[in-house]
């Protein structure tokens, strides 16, 4: 035990930081299990480059599908040429977006780096560089995937109205619901992402001169308090999403139409 003093004449007993008796290594655990795993999957279904269109649904890792080869083609930009999982030609613009997230650094560097792993617990690593070396430097680019992903979730609500679509008619089944309430999620989590708050609220002085962007900005900012909430939950969204479309189109499972 160390000791000093506070004030004048107060001894204390200070105790090491590295004795901690709570639990404290519950949640960086917990993100450990439960990310390497989303995105074990992620990786797995994305390279499969099967059993992602069950019509009218497209899985959101395939989303927009732009080969010429793909099963459903969203947008033919990419010609026959391109033989691999069509998924590997948008997966990079989540990726981006998510891995240069603002609760997500604060997650994995506690979690994956351990640093620190907990209040109050040292670090790993002996040497703290924070994000001014390469590569977490490539951090501050966050602003810009923001806007690829914000076309991939408009892209995604077009998914949506298709899924309304079967063999030309108007009817909705099981997987419109999942496919609505994946993009539901993905609205919510990349409108609560602090960057899109900046948008409406950042160079300002005062808000009283614009004042419909401060009822925006207010918004926005009670959505980013439940921003952890929206991370986890639209990531797992995608991910039930991709197995309800895998499953349907395996034969694995029959889609409910209500109409």
């Amino acid at each position: 035990m160390a000791s000093g003093t506070i004030g004048v004449g107060r001894p204390i007993r200070l105790t090491p930081v590295n004795e901690r008796q709570d639990r404290w290594w519950i949640e960086p655990l917990l993100v450990v299990l439960g990310l390497g795993s989303l995105l074990f999957y992620a990786g797995w279904a994305g390279i499969q480059n099967a059993y992602y269109y069950a019509d009218p649904y497209l899985s959101p890792l395939y989303s927009p599908c732009l080969a010429s080869i793909c099963q459903h083609v969203t947008f033919p930009l990419v010609g026959a040429w391109w033989t691999l999982s069509p998924a590997l030609l948008v997966i990079g613009i989540p990726v981006g977006f998510r891995g240069t997230c603002y609760y997500l650094r604060r997650a994995y560097y506690r979690s994956f780096f351990s640093s620190p792993p907990g209040c109050a617990v040292p670090d790993m690593s002996k040497t703290y560089r924070g994000e001014t070396a390469f590569p977490f430097i490539l951090q501050n680019v966050h602003r810009y995937f923001f806007w690829l992903a914000l076309i991939l979730v408009i892209l995604h609500w077009g998914g949506v109205i298709e899924s309304f679509q079967f063999g030309g008619s108007f009817g909705m089944g099981v997987g419109t619901l999942v496919m609505l309430a994946d993009a539901v999620l993905l609205t919510g989590y990349s409108l609560s992402c602090h960057s899109c708050r900046h948008i409406f609220g950042g160079g300002l002085d005062l808000f009283s001169s614009a004042r419909t962007r401060y009822k925006i900005w207010g918004l926005l900012s009670r959505m980013n308090e439940q921003h952890m909430l929206f991370f986890w939950l639209s990531l797992g969204g995608v991910m039930f999403t991709d197995l309800y479309v895998r499953a349907v189109a395996m034969g694995v499972i029959h889609d409910v139409r209500f109409f």
